[in-house]
């Protein structure tokens, strides 16, 4: 999966995530180290804080959107692409990935679950894929 975290200057992770305009992304998966695979540097207007789009955005090629902060609007709408958000009180974006893959990053809405799919445990996806 790629988990995108919100980071200002490419070195630590990033509070407010509606309005980060930088994020580094990760390819990510349990059992594994995350590898960086890319990074965002979005032009202004498309911090989701100021973006109000239907279309497309950079971010919808990740499944998860990890920062120090997140709040419900930015959960909302981040839930409403299929994006998955989450928040890690780490700064250090490595090790935030690695915390959220074995469930030890906080969950803003506690709907976030490991696979990036934005829904908690117990729940089924329409592919037949159950956690």
């Amino acid at each position: 999966m790629i988990i995108a975290v919100a980071s200002q200057n490419f070195r630590t992770v990033t509070a407010h995530a509606g309005k980060t305009r930088r994020f580094i992304l990760f390819e990510a998966e349990q059992g594994k180290e995350p590898i960086e695979v890319g990074r965002l540097d979005l032009p202004m207007g498309m911090a989701f804080h100021d973006f109000h789009g239907d279309g497309p955005h950079p971010l919808d090629q990740a499944q998860v959107v990890l920062a120090a902060s997140a709040g419900p609007g930015f959960i909302r709408r981040m839930s409403a692409r299929g994006i998955a958000a989450a928040v890690s009180s780490e700064s250090d974006p490595v090790e935030a990935v690695r915390q959220f893959l074995t469930g030890k990053t906080g969950q803003p809405n506690s709907e976030v679950s490991a696979c990036g799919c934005g829904h908690g445990d117990g729940h089924a996806h329409g592919d037949g894929h159950t956690h």
